[in-house]
């Protein structure tokens, strides 16, 4: 992770630390620690969040992010996502407010603290486990009609990187609880290729 997302990452993740909310990292960020490390626009946080928490949230972000309270009243509610803009490094966090599912409960809990830097003094962070990076990539391909090249890329890189430590039943089951099952079978014939 490069230093300008480590300091855009920071207050965020300090103020769901006080606020007593879990959370951990997926999308590329996850994908590039389980997987193929590329560059990211944007870093995408998972985080266990109620309507109480909106207030607080968005007050004690306001000084290091441009973030609309509205926005992320909306986004808590409905179970989606908002935008976070870190003003020092004008870098985008997408905080994505977990949503009801089992699937998503059990994500929540797999995740695991771990070093996302060379820098020893930095403290581990929550990271989606590789087969949540998996399904989470498989089924943001499949509402993007299955035409993103690089959510494809980044679910063969993990596949590639982490086939020997996967645990296939679990992957099995939140694919087809999910309803990815499909794409699940499709990586995993192209991962071997």
């Amino acid at each position: 992770m490069s230093p300008e997302i480590q300091s855009a990452l920071r207050p965020l993740v300090e103020t769901l630390e006080a606020l007593g909310v879990r959370f951990y990292l997926g999308g590329s960020l996850a994908s590039s620690f389980h997987g193929v490390p590329r560059s990211s626009i944007d870093a995408d946080v998972v985080a266990d969040l109620e309507a109480q928490h909106v207030t607080p949230l968005a007050a004690r972000l306001q000084s290091a992010y441009y973030v609309d309270e509205g926005r992320v009243r909306a986004a808590v509610l409905a179970r989606r996502s908002f935008n976070a803009i870190h003003l020092e490094t004008m870098f985008k966090i997408d905080v994505f407010a977990v949503r009801r599912r089992a699937y998503d409960r059990e994500s929540m809990s797999r995740a695991r603290p771990e070093t996302l830097t060379l820098d020893p003094s930095s403290p581990p962070l929550p990271v989606a486990s590789a087969e949540d990076t998996i399904l989470a990539k498989l089924e943001w391909f499949r509402l993007g009609n299955e035409v993103s090249e690089r959510q494809w890329s980044d679910v063969l890189g993990v596949m590639r990187a982490a086939r020997e430590r996967l645990d296939q039943a679990y992957l099995r089951k939140w694919a087809a609880g999910i309803g990815v099952l499909d794409l699940l079978d499709r990586a995993e014939a192209d991962a071997r290729t």
